[in-house]
C-alpha cells in the first residue's frame, strides 16, 4: 500500500475536518472597494478559487480606523465592511472551504493620512525603520512611504483596543467565518508590546516579560471569552528583526506566550519564519522548545516547499503548513503539490492594488488560460 505523505493526511482543527495540511497563509492584496475599505465580490471570488486549502486565513483586516496602516486593506469595523466579508465567507463555504479572518491593528506601522492627521499609536514613542504601502490620492499610484515616530498609548486607551479586538472577533463569527486569527507578528501592535526594542513602558504593560505579555494575554482572553478559545488562533514571528524589532528577549517571551496560549486552549499557534535571504535560522532547538510548551495545533509558514513541509510535519514540529506566495498564482495549490505539477509564477507588479489582473485570473491546472 502506498504511504500517504503527511502533507495529505486529514486533520481536525477548531471542530473542522481538514482534508489535508496545506493552509493558505494571510497575504495583503489591497483590493478593497473605495472609499470605505469594503470587501467586494472580486475578493469573494479570489478566496473561493482557493477553497481547496485545508484552511484559508484571510489577509489582515483592521479592527478599527486606528488599526489601519496600508491603503485599500479591507476592514472589519463598519457595517459595509462586514457585509462585504460575509459574502467572502459564504462563497468559500459554498465551494467547500474553511476560512478564518485575520484581525489586525498595525500600531506604529501606519501614517498620519490613515489617522485623521494624528500620529500612529504604539506602546512607546520610539523612532524605527519602517515603511507602509500608501496610495497617493492625487495620482492613484501606490508607493512605500516611511512611518513617523508614533505616540505612546495612554494606559486608559489600551482597554479600548482590547475591546476592538473582541468586537471584531464577534463580528467576524457573526459574518460566517469559522474562526479568527490575531495578527501578533511582523512588527504590528501585539508584537510591539512583546519586544524590549519597541516597548519602553514603565507601567503594567512594559518592563518585565510578564508585563510585556499582558496586552497579548488580554486580547486573547477577551476573544476567547467572546467566541470561544477553540475559534481563535494567533500568528507570531519569533525571529523577526526587521522594522526595528530585534529583541534579545523575544524567544523566551514567545515561549512564555506559548504556555499561556496552551492553557487558554486556543485553536492553533501560527509561527511565521523569517523568509528573507540572510534571515536568522529558525532553529530546531526553538521548534522543540515551542512544542514542549504548546501541544495544540501548530501552523508554520515561510518559504516552504513540499519536501520541507513534509519534513517539519514528520518531525512533529508542526501540524499544518501555510503557503503564501505560491497561492497567489496557483489557486489549486494542494492538487499541484499532491500530483507534483509545475507551479505557476506570480507577477510581483500586481501583488498590491488593482483589479482582477494578477488576482483572480491565474488559472487552475486544467483550466485553459484566458
Amino acid at each position: 500500500m502506498k504511504h500517504v505523505s503527511p502533507l495529505f493526511e486529514p486533520f481536525s482543527l477548531a471542530g473542522l475536518s481538514l482534508p489535508h495540511r496545506i493552509v493558505m497563509a494571510p497575504m495583503t492584496r489591497a483590493r478593497s472597494q473605495q472609499p470605505g475599505d469594503v470587501p467586494t465580490a472580486l475578493n469573494a471570488e479570489y478566496y473561493a478559487q482557493r477553497a481547496s486549502a485545508a484552511l484559508i486565513v484571510t489577509e489582515a483586516s483592521p479592527i478599527s480606523a486606528q488599526g489601519k496602516g496600508y491603503s485599500f486593506t479591507p476592514g472589519i469595523h463598519t457595517p459595509q465592511q462586514v457585509a462585504g466579508w460575509k459574502q467572502v465567507a459564504e462563497r468559500v463555504h459554498a465551494a467547500g472551504g474553511r476560512i478564518f479572518l485575520q484581525l489586525w491593528h498595525v500600531g506604529r506601522m501606519s501614517h498620519p493620512d490613515f489617522q485623521g492627521g494624528g500620529l500612529p499609536v504604539a506602546p512607546s514613542a520610539l523612532p524605527f525603520d519602517g515603511e507602509i504601502w500608501k496610495v497617493d490620492p492625487a495620482t492613484g499610484q501606490g508607493a512605500m512611504v516611511a512611518c513617523p515616530v508614533p505616540r505612546a498609548l495612554a494606559p486608559d486607551e489600551i482597554p479600548g483596543i482590547v475591546d476592538d479586538f473582541r468586537r471584531a472577533a464577534r463580528t467576524a463569527i457573526d459574518a460566517g467565518f469559522d474562526g479568527v486569527e490575531v495578527h501578533g507578528a511582523n512588527g504590528y501592535l501585539v508584537d510591539q508590546f512583546l519586544r524590549t526594542s519597541s516597548n519602553h513602558r514603565t507601567d503594567a504593560y512594559g518592563g518585565s516579560r510578564e508585563n510585556r505579555l499582558r496586552f497579548l494575554q488580554e486580547v486573547m482572553q477577551a476573544i476567547a471569552n467572546e467566541v470561544g478559545a477553540e475559534r481563535v488562533g494567533i500568528r507570531l514571528a519569533p525571529f523577526l528583526t526587521a522594522r526595528g524589532m530585534a529583541c534579545p528577549d523575544i524567544l523566551p517571551t514567545i515561549l512564555e506566550a506559548a504556555s499561556f496560549l496552551q492553557s487558554l486552549g486556543i485553536a492553533y499557534l501560527h509561527l511565521v519564519e523569517a523568509d528573507w535571504d540572510d534571515a536568522p535560522v529558525f532553529t530546531e532547538e526553538f521548534r522543540q522548545a515551542v512544542r514542549g510548551r504548546f501541544s495544540r495545533p501548530i501552523i508554520v509558514a515561510g518559504k516552504y516547499d513540499k519536501a520541507r513541509a513534509q519534513w517539519v510535519l514528520r518531525q512533529g514540529y508542526a501540524d499544518l503548513v501555510a503557503f503564501g506566495r505560491p497561492y497567489v498564482a496557483n489557486p489549486d495549490l494542494p492538487r499541484r503539490l499532491a500530483e507534483d505539477l509545475p507551479l505557476a509564477s506570480l507577477d510581483p507588479a500586481t501583488l498590491f492594488g488593482g483589479g482582477a489582473a494578477g488576482y483572480t485570473d491565474y488559472p487552475a491546472w486544467d483550466t485553459p488560460a484566458a
